[in-house]
């Protein structure tokens, strides 16, 4: 069984066992578990897939948090011709990684 969840700006293809980096969050002191309860869409269940409009009703996918990390570095550079403006800048995003325990319809 396979969901695809909304979480911030960017939607995920999960399914149960599998570890995805998602943007990180706030969690209470000591939390080990995340829930996302936007799930769009839920395949391979009986009866065929459930889409929601927009979000599947009562569905929910609780994940345990695995830990956190940093993405790649990404480099930003501006240059204009022939003004001496030159900038270099570098950006490391902030993620967390889960694994998907429950799809629950």
């Amino acid at each position: 069984m396979y969901a695809i969840i909304s979480d911030g700006a960017h939607q995920y293809r999960v399914e149960e066992g599998q570890l995805v980096a998602v943007q990180r969050k706030e969690l209470a002191e000591g939390a080990t578990q995340v829930e996302f309860d936007r799930v769009l869409m839920v395949g391979d269940c009986d009866g065929g897939p459930r889409i929601g409009q927009p979000v599947v009703a009562g569905a929910k996918v609780t994940a345990a948090v695995v830990g956190e990390f940093k993405d790649d570095k990404i480099d930003i550079r501006k240059h204009r011709h022939r003004k001496g403006y030159n900038l270099r800048k570098g950006h490391r995003q902030k993620l967390l990684q889960v694994r998907i325990e429950k799809i629950l319809v």
